[in-house]
């Protein structure tokens, strides 16, 4: 059925950033929901020690290297055996996978979907990075930085994953975007300019599969509000941080758990809390309001840093 993925069709997932936080939480969730997952982080010691009880399928990934997520994508369809660490050995084999998709035809999920061959049915976008602060405060190579990882990052996934999925004619890519993707919030402008592209991103490229006859080539956004993981942890003093303690603080695992549902049944953007999805909403859609509004929100912001400070030191 178009719009629902099925066991069958959802037996390799690719988690990035998943060496700990949200990415490990959401590799974690879709073990127990059945995936074999292939885990990837920039630190690749650190991605093979949490792999191990999750089946122990590990890769070293830099998501600003595009290359290197083909190759990704080409080992978790089936066409590559193993990345070696050389970059000349990663660019060889995203290469060879490049023309094994070429070969196989353009795929546009008017058959493809039954055959054989295809492994890869889900990739998640969740590596990311947060700065704060004024914009004009982050220097030049601060703010590349965070939309080389957070937007063109996800770009480079979503496309190395594309190339195996409409050559299948099916899959997911799941975006984790994030509330700042829908409002643009104080003290996390660049962050939150990061997001703002990837959602655009997403889907503008899900239209462009829609248009090109992709019916069960699926693209989602997930967009949580803050969440408890040590991109958090040394923000409670962090006056550029108050936004993200504006609201429900979430656990990682109950975004994961929303995570391995979104998998199941992809829509284009979902927001957890809903609620909170559509007061964001309603800010971004009248700017003015948002505004003025700014000195309750960092007085929100700050109680609930001071919230959780304690939480924390109860613990």
């Amino acid at each position: 059925m178009s719009g629902v993925v099925t066991p069958a069709a959802r037996p390799v997932a690719v988690v990035t950033g998943a060496a700990g936080g949200l990415g490990h939480a959401i590799a974690a969730a879709l073990h127990a929901d059945g995936w074999q997952v292939l885990l990837t982080d920039l630190d690749g010691a650190a991605v093979a020690e949490v792999a191990a009880p999750l089946g122990g399928w590990s890769r070293a990934l830099d998501v600003r290297d595009a290359a290197a997520c083909a190759a990704v994508a080409a080992e978790a369809d089936g066409a590559a055996v193993a990345i070696e660490a050389d970059g000349a050995a990663v660019a060889a084999e995203a290469d060879r996978a490049a023309v094994a998709i070429e070969a196989g035809g353009r795929g546009d999920g008017s058959g493809g979907a039954g055959e054989p061959g295809g492994r890869l049915g889900l990739w998640v976008n969740n590596a990311g990075i947060l700065v704060t602060g004024p914009s004009w405060e982050q220097d030049e190579a601060t703010r590349r930085r965070v939309i080389e990882v957070n937007a063109l990052g996800a770009m480079n996934g979503t496309l190395a994953a594309l190339e195996i999925m409409r050559g299948q004619g099916r899959g997911h890519v799941l975006n984790v975007v994030s509330l700042a993707g829908l409002v643009a919030p104080p003290g996390e402008t660049v962050y939150a300019a990061s997001k703002h592209a990837l959602l655009a991103f997403s889907l503008g490229t899900l239209a462009d599969l829609r248009s090109a006859g992709y019916r069960d080539v699926h693209v989602s956004c997930l967009c949580p509000d803050g969440i408890w993981t040590p991109m958090l942890h040394d923000r409670l003093d962090d006056p550029g941080a108050v936004a993200s303690f504006t609201g429900t603080l979430l656990t990682p695992q109950r975004v994961a758990r929303r995570a391995v549902r979104l998998a199941r049944r992809p829509r284009p953007v979902v927001t957890l809390p809903r609620w909170r999805g559509a007061q964001v909403r309603l800010l971004d859609a009248l700017p003015g309001l948002a505004l003025r509004l700014g000195p309750l929100v960092r007085a929100v912001g700050r109680a609930g840093q001071r919230r959780q400070r304690r939480r924390t030191a109860g613990t």
